[in-house]
């Protein structure tokens, strides 16, 4: 998820990842001791694994060692990377909650500390950590990073029937990067025609109207204007929006006002998913 209309400088990143880490941190440690093993919609994780998860890539970006476990078979575990990311959980596993939520918190000053007394020099070159294992450059890490600590405090809020922290500039970025994706979800995943639309609107924090359109070279692109009349126009909670386009919901499990296209609308819907 990457373009040139989602922030791009380094260091205004760096503070926003810096304020989401700050803010999601609180929301863990006012969680009561049963909330620690809700299910959340990640599937084959508690609470308490998505918090250690934020503790693994956190501690993995500052630099510091990892503990080796072996990952079973899991059906909730898919690909390298995926067995990489629970090996980060199973590492944690019996830790309690205080401790994950320092682990998170320490690991982020330290790397907060290191990207403020070294800045990055060239946002365009490969970043460090898991990233340049994905071949991702800074500005790309950086930006996923938000986005990471954000959805991942969503997905608490969800289990704990706390819903929260969608007037954040962590959430504003968020919705900015999922909205990047629409263009490809229509062209490619829903097969829109050449001259088809897309109006998406995203009632309430942090939401707004996206607009979509498929050029005659069968490319989509993201533009200021909605044209008369929509080939297909969606209305739904920011929220909900956000959760299909994290792959925590699925469309059924959403209200969603869909108008025009029917059959374009469920396709659009289905693709919607976006994160790995």
């Amino acid at each position: 998820m990457a373009s040139d209309t989602v922030e791009a400088d380094p260091r205004t990143l760096i503070e926003l990842w810096r304020e989401a880490v700050e803010h999601t941190s609180a929301f863990l440690r006012s969680l009561d001791p049963d909330d620690w093993d809700r299910p959340t919609d990640l599937p084959g994780w508690r609470v308490r694994d998505v918090v250690a998860h934020l503790a693994h890539f956190e501690s993995v970006l500052a630099g510091h060692p990892q503990v080796q476990v072996e990952v079973g078979d899991a059906p909730h575990v898919h690909g390298e990377f995926g067995r990489y990311i629970e090996a980060g959980v199973l590492a944690r596993a019996g830790r309690p909650p205080a401790q994950l939520v320092g682990e998170f918190v320490e690991a982020a000053d330290a790397r907060y500390g290191h990207l403020v007394q070294h800045p990055i020099d060239d946002p365009s070159g490969t970043s460090d950590g898991f990233g340049a294992r994905l071949g991702w450059t800074w500005v790309t890490l950086l930006r996923n990073r938000v986005v990471d600590v954000w959805t991942h405090e969503q997905d608490v809020r969800r289990a704990v029937g706390r819903p929260g922290s969608l007037d954040t500039p962590a959430a504003r970025h968020t919705a900015a990067m999922m909205a990047t994706s629409l263009p490809f979800v229509l062209a490619k995943r829903a097969r829109a025609a050449a001259g088809s639309s897309l109006v998406l609107d995203a009632v309430g924090e942090p939401g707004g109207r996206h607009v979509v359109l498929v050029g005659d070279d069968g490319r989509a692109r993201l533009v200021d204007q909605a044209p008369d009349d929509p080939t297909l126009t969606l209305r739904l909670a920011a929220a909900d929006w956000l959760a299909l386009a994290a792959g925590r919901r699925a469309p059924q499990d959403v209200e969603v006002r869909v108008e025009g296209d029917a059959d374009l609308g469920r396709r659009v819907l289905a693709g919607l998913s976006v994160m790995p």
